[in-house]
């Protein structure tokens, strides 16, 4: 695995408040911080909760097992949404799971704010209709486009964790926004 571009929230590597922790541990902080971020994304990526907890799940087992590599990683959030990626494209293919399972989407995407209720209504609507048309877009598009909202990912950075060029990842963004643009008028 390689390292990609710095993260501008998160610690790059073991620094938090300038002291230096153990990579376990800084693993263990970014994974909690990002965890619903990345269930989000692999909830939509395979079509339901459980999957994408399990998922989810895996991910960080994944990561826990190369943990000496925090070090030397650049982008921890990076790394970790890569391997959430290929442990959700793993799960897809894998013979238990391949039956389709319909995806509700009522849970996807948390909201935290407050708002009236009216206001409350129509970000509740506008959600759905987000949902439903991010459901609608091929799978690579819809890859590009959670990894660009979801994991705050610079194209650079999804370029080398779909191992694609550049400008292909560009594209298949512009593509769904197109289409997500489209659809919510």
């Amino acid at each position: 695995m390689s390292t990609l571009g710095t993260s501008p929230t998160l610690p790059s590597t073991g620094e938090l408040d300038g002291t230096q922790l153990p990579a376990d541990e800084t693993l263990v902080r970014v994974f909690n911080a990002m965890r619903d971020e990345l269930v989000s994304t692999l909830l939509y990526l395979l079509g339901n909760r459980d999957d994408a907890q399990d998922a989810a799940q895996e991910t960080f087992l994944k990561c826990w097992r190369f943990r000496e590599r925090v070090p030397g990683v650049q982008n921890l959030r990076a790394w970790i949404f890569r391997v959430g990626l290929n442990a959700a494209k793993d799960y897809q293919r894998s013979a238990w799971n391949r039956r389709a399972k319909p995806f509700l989407g009522e849970e996807t995407m948390l909201i935290g704010r407050e708002n009236s209720p009216g206001q409350m209504l129509e970000d509740a609507e506008d959600l759905q209709r987000l949902r439903a048309a991010i459901l609608e877009l091929r799978q690579e598009e819809k890859e590009v486009f959670l990894l660009r909202q979801n994991g705050n990912l610079t194209y650079e950075q999804i370029a080398e964790i779909r191992e694609m060029p550049v400008g292909t990842v560009k594209t298949q963004m512009r593509a769904a926004l197109q289409k997500l643009r489209k659809v919510l008028g």
